[in-house]
């Protein structure tokens, strides 16, 4: 791990961990004052939409971007819809909307000081290059995504000018044009859904202001430890997203089916197993530390009994029908992240000697469905 000088100076950065280890690049931790700043979101969906609108709510000036036309007429005829589990965290709010043809009118505005990307992964280097050339001379970017997007982006930007955020278990999705719920309650104090990081691992200025508008949204901080985050992340979205995609079931439905639950735990043991072999220091997954997770795939009763108490619980908090992203895709008929999530787990364990069969079947059974050669169903699990 290199050796970090004080904040507010230039400095060369090198890392040996991460996607893949960061070049050497120049940046500069100084930040200008948050009042006046200018943001943008690319890809107005469900995180990027609710992220968006709590900030515009606030009184953020924010500029909504999106390649949907009728969710960017939706939102500019009605503004932004937003709904919780709770009357009080209903609201709706006027947003500045733009399609992604029409962002050439930012030239004639003000420079953008942050923009946010909530695009799908394969839409990461375009959207990447489409708002680089309207940020301000300090502006930078944000990955505010589902996988591990960070190198993508600085391939575009620069390292220098790369910020990552996970949301954790937030759990919203685009209803319909110009409206987003969300499923679960406020996380608050009992658990921190936003977690801002620079890729070199210091705490900075300016992702502590960005932690602060977040805070408009939910729970957030900032940590030093963005790759062991990320992964983290991607240990939850390889359990279930593409489960629900290849499958059908909801996030409930999945947890209390016997067969797709002890799936959802070996998906996640074998992408902690990646994920350690790689050098990433991995956050708890869901309270329980990866030791545990891996216990339970083995069949140790110790570890599995109280895991598995712990996911039947988190079927009391959350709405209904609702499914992870990849399986609302699956529902919607659009292309889905498997390569980016499960498929990576493969990728990174072939590449560490780490067999991953749990991972290798979802992204072949989420591919067939995705083809027409399936439908989605139960029965494409089994065998898995």
């Amino acid at each position: 791990m290199a050796v970090l000088p004080p904040a507010g100076r230039r400095y060369i950065i090198q890392r040996r961990h991460g996607p893949a280890a960061i070049p050497s690049c120049e940046f500069t931790s100084r930040s200008k004052e948050t009042m006046g700043k200018r943001v943008a979101v690319v890809g107005t969906g469900a995180v990027g939409g609710y992220t968006g609108g709590h900030l515009a709510r606030n009184g953020i000036d924010v500029t909504f971007i999106d390649p949907w036309p009728d969710h960017v007429e939706a939102m500019r005829s009605k503004g932004l819809r937003l709904r919780g589990v709770t009357r009080q965290e209903a609201f709706d709010v006027p947003v500045k909307a733009m399609h992604v043809t029409e962002v050439q009118s930012l030239a004639k505005q003000p420079p953008i000081d942050i923009a946010i990307i909530s695009t799908k992964s394969y839409d990461t280097e375009w959207a990447a290059a489409m708002i680089k050339q309207y940020l301000a001379p300090e502006g930078f970017v944000v990955s505010l995504q589902n996988c591990i997007n960070e190198e993508r982006i600085a391939k575009v930007v620069g390292w220098g000018r790369t910020v990552g955020c996970i949301a954790s278990t937030i759990s919203v999705e685009l209803q319909e044009p110009g409206l987003i719920q969300r499923g679960v309650p406020l996380r608050g104090d009992k658990y921190t859904v936003f977690r801002c990081g620079e890729p070199h691992g210091e705490i900075t200025k300016r992702v502590e202001e960005l932690v602060g508008w977040l805070r408009y949204a939910d729970s957030a901080k900032a940590t030093n430890n963005l790759w062991g985050e990320r992964w983290s992340k991607l240990v939850m979205n390889a359990s279930h997203n593409g489960l629900s995609a290849c499958t059908g079931l909801s996030g409930n439905e999945m947890a209390t089916d016997d067969t797709a639950r002890r799936l959802s735990i070996r998906l996640a043991a074998e992408t902690i197993k990646v994920g350690k072999a790689h050098g990433f220091n991995l956050e708890k997954i869901k309270g329980f530390d990866g030791d545990t997770w891996i216990k339970a795939a083995e069949g140790d009763k110790a570890a599995l009994g109280p895991l598995e108490a712990s996911i039947l619980e988190s079927v009391k908090e959350r709405k209904e029908g609702q499914r992870p992203s990849m399986g609302q895709d699956m529902a919607k008929r659009r292309r889905t992240e498997i390569d980016f999530l499960n498929g990576l787990v493969v990728e990174k364990g072939r590449e560490a000697g780490i067999p991953t069969p749990a991972n290798q079947g979802i992204v072949e059974a989420v591919k067939k469905v995705e083809r027409g050669e399936a439908a989605q169903s139960p029965r494409n699990i089994a065998g898995i």
